[in-house]
């Protein structure tokens, strides 16, 4: 229910799928990450005192988006640095994707909505460098 797309040891995106159930809170992110991914699952009158978040200086040097898939379907086709195509995944509704590193394209095989976030301010054009993606008939899709 969690899938790791690695390539050359680097984590280029985490799935967490829609059947993805545990009791308690898990993060599945590194510490280190800009952008963290958990998930929790708490019992009716648990409480999570309130609180405020304090001001702390972090620097974010890559683009990193969780992508909450609502209905619909997608094909996400992962890319490395040197823009080659890895290989790519199918998400539906419930999904959930951290996009890390690397490169990443979309298809929507089906009317689809999804959620996006991600770090702020946006850069404009400099922000992301677009590329031709793939021929469709090389598609390499991994684990359902």
């Amino acid at each position: 229910m969690i899938e790791e797309i690695l390539h050359d040891k680097v984590l280029l995106a985490l799935i967490l799928r829609a059947g993805f159930r545990a009791d308690g809170i898990r993060f599945f992110t590194p510490n280190d990450f800009s952008q963290q991914l958990g998930y929790m699952n708490r019992p009716q009158g648990y409480v999570i005192p309130p609180h405020v978040h304090n001001a702390v200086e972090r620097r974010v040097h890559y683009t990193k988006e969780v992508l909450f898939i609502r209905s619909g379907r997608v094909r996400v086709d992962f890319y490395g640095d040197d823009q080659t195509h890895l290989e790519s995944r199918i998400l539906g509704a419930g999904d959930v994707i951290l996009l890390a590193f690397g490169g990443h394209g979309f298809e929507m095989l089906e009317p689809t909505e999804m959620v996006e976030v991600k770090q702020g301010p946006y850069a404009g054009d400099s922000d992301k460098t677009r590329f031709s993606g793939i021929d469709k008939a090389a598609v390499r899709i991994g684990k359902p």
